[in-house]
């Protein structure tokens, strides 16, 4: 039977969703963007900043659950633009250490509030995780 987990640290949204779902050993997180955790207003409109704070947002939800960026084992990160995947990449490698996830890249024609970059990711479960 799954588990599901809405963050107290992050953004309080209405829609109806888990930030996480634990099934089977593997944890599943919601789209995650770059915005603030106190008003749900996009940090900035610069994508840089906007991933950062994604990335941000993923360990915060993450370590809440008694996990890190280590235990990811596979990312999808999805662009409006794909002229920012370099500077994407650069925050992303900043983040996360080596091995890497594996990853695709997806460029989407919108995201929500206007957001240039978003991610969801599936991480491996470790025991007297939650």
């Amino acid at each position: 039977m799954p588990n599901h987990y809405f963050s107290r640290r992050l953004y309080q949204y209405s829609a109806p969703f888990s930030h996480f779902v634990e099934h089977s050993g593997s944890g599943f997180t919601a789209g995650i963007i770059g915005q603030r955790r106190d008003n749900g207003l996009l940090v900035s409109h610069d994508v840089a900043e906007q991933c950062a704070a994604m990335m941000d947002n993923l360990k915060t939800l993450l370590e809440e659950l008694g996990l890190g960026l280590s235990d990811l084992v596979r990312t999808t990160v999805f662009l409006t633009d794909y002229e920012d995947f370099d500077v994407i990449n650069s925050v992303y490698a900043r983040c996360l250490t080596e091995p890497f996830p594996v990853r695709t890249t997806i460029q989407v024609a919108a995201l929500p509030l206007g957001a240039k970059v978003q991610i969801d990711t599936v991480a491996a479960l470790r025991d007297g995780t939650r």
